[in-house]
């Protein structure tokens, strides 16, 4: 599988301005792009990173520049990752050298997509927003931005080459793309990419890293593009993509179809595991073969019908539902045919939670798989300071189900010892009175402001 990279912010400073490719196409309908340009904004971001090893610090403050565009409603898209951990934000417009204050209203981390306003109404004078085109197909394109080696806008043309399921890398989930072969550099991420109509058909966002790979960039096509607007004016908030709550397998073995009891008929995929906190976990079980989603048959490998005789991943159209709204699956199960309506929802990831007490224990994992340990320095600590990123698994035999439950056991002990679980057979001891006694030196010697972060206190 090619290595896949979103597009790496603009950082390096140049004095030489580069300029576009495809220049002499945009000269000879000038009357028609020029209101395009000035759609096209440049995006100044301060980001102040977490640190997840000490969740109640952040790491030193960096600056990105990017690219955005203006779209109607007085508001701007960009990328997710152009303002991620944001601080502040401002944008700077075609021939202007005024940097207004923006507003993030929302940002999906998943689509990579951001929206933004400003306030100052002098932003929005002479401005007027792009209009959408649909999915673009194996055709020209312009990609717009401000790409690293100047402070100018800079103008590249490309073709689009593809359009499939792949890796969007700041989501880490797999939805519709469009490949082109315009150079995406540092700085283009959030820049409109336009059909020769003038139409917007997606934004630029990532590129391939592959040092034999030349010129490959992806954008973010119109149909992810709407679903994140309409999905923020639905709910006053964006609410994220549907996504697969459960693994499978392809069935294009013909052996694998026979042994699941498939006629010669039918196709599939096989289900291998369902996420237990899952919507799907109410309906599927290990070993179905799903047949069909919403009426739409899937095929063998994974497929459905697209347009103009393209196939295309299933999971598109997971993509093309909200959160909340409900599907019809056909299922296979033991040689019967079952039909179920199942819920899609979007992953639930908990955000970084700590508590201190002698030991510095945290969630483990991007969506909190268990509740891991790493001692900080204290003379209570002797002997156990070589322990870090082992699983607490239970405190004086009662397990530990989160961070939330490893805290209230801890804060209840009234036993002369605690005793603490850990996986590898490894194991820590304490006397449970000095251990609550170290609690306040320990706090101040590493500069913790709270015992706990504030989800845990409720």
């Amino acid at each position: 599988m090619p290595s896949l990279s979103e597009d790496n912010l603009d950082m390096t400073p140049s004095s030489m301005e580069m300029n576009g490719n495809g220049g002499h196409k945009l000269a000879a309908a000038s009357e028609r792009v020029v209101p395009l340009m000035d759609a096209v904004v440049k995006v100044f971001c301060v980001h102040s990173m977490p640190n997840y090893s000490l969740p109640w610090q952040r790491k030193r403050q960096c600056s990105s520049s990017s690219s955005g565009f203006v779209i109607a409603g007085r508001r701007v898209l960009t990328n997710a990752h152009s303002v991620a951990h944001y601080t502040q934000v401002k944008l700077k417009k075609r021939g202007s050298d005024t940097k207004y204050l923006a507003t993030v209203l929302a940002v999906g981390i998943d689509c990579d997509i951001a929206l933004l306003t400003v306030k100052d109404n002098e932003f929005w004078e002479g401005v007027l927003p792009v209009e959408f085109g649909e999915l673009p197909a194996l055709q020209d394109a312009v990609t717009v931005g401000y790409p690293i080696g100047g402070d100018t806008i800079s103008v590249t043309s490309g073709v689009v080459s593809r359009r499939e399921i792949l890796s969007y890398v700041h989501g880490s989930i797999s939805m519709i793309l469009v490949q082109v072969d315009a150079a995406i550099n540092s700085g283009n991420s959030g820049g409109p990419a336009f059909n020769d109509k003038g139409n917007c058909v997606g934004i630029a966002f990532q590129s391939m890293t592959q040092e034999d790979a030349v010129n490959i960039g992806y954008v973010i096509p119109t149909p992810v593009i709407n679903h994140f607007i309409q999905d923020y004016e639905r709910n006053g908030a964006y609410t994220g993509f549907p996504i697969l709550g459960f693994e499978w397998q392809k069935m294009e073995n013909p052996d694998l179809r026979i042994a699941m009891g498939m006629k010669s008929d039918q196709k599939g995929i096989l289900v291998t595991r369902v996420e237990a906190t899952a919507p799907e976990s109410e309906v599927l079980k290990s070993s179905d073969v799903i047949l069909s989603f919403d009426g739409v048959n899937i095929g063998n490998d994974g497929t459905v019908p697209f347009r103009c005789g393209e196939c295309i991943g299933f999971s598109y159209l997971f993509s093309q539902k909200y959160t909340g709204d409900n599907a019809k699956i056909k299922v296979l199960r033991d040689s019967v045919m079952h039909e179920f309506s199942i819920r899609l929802d979007t992953h639930k990831k908990l955000i970084p939670a700590y508590f201190i007490f002698f030991l510095h224990p945290k969630i483990g994992g991007t969506f909190g798989f268990g509740t891991f340990m790493l001692v900080l320095v204290a003379d209570i600590n002797i002997g156990y300071e070589d322990l870090a990123n082992v699983q607490v698994l239970a405190v004086n035999g009662k397990p530990v189900k989160n961070l939330k439950s490893l805290a209230s056991m801890v804060d209840s002990c009234n036993d002369e010892f605690l005793k603490f679980d850990l996986e590898f057979n490894k194991v820590v001891i304490l006397r449970t009175e000095t251990a609550k006694a170290a609690t306040v030196d320990i706090l101040a010697t590493h500069c913790v402001p709270s015992a706990m972060s504030d989800d845990l206190k409720t």
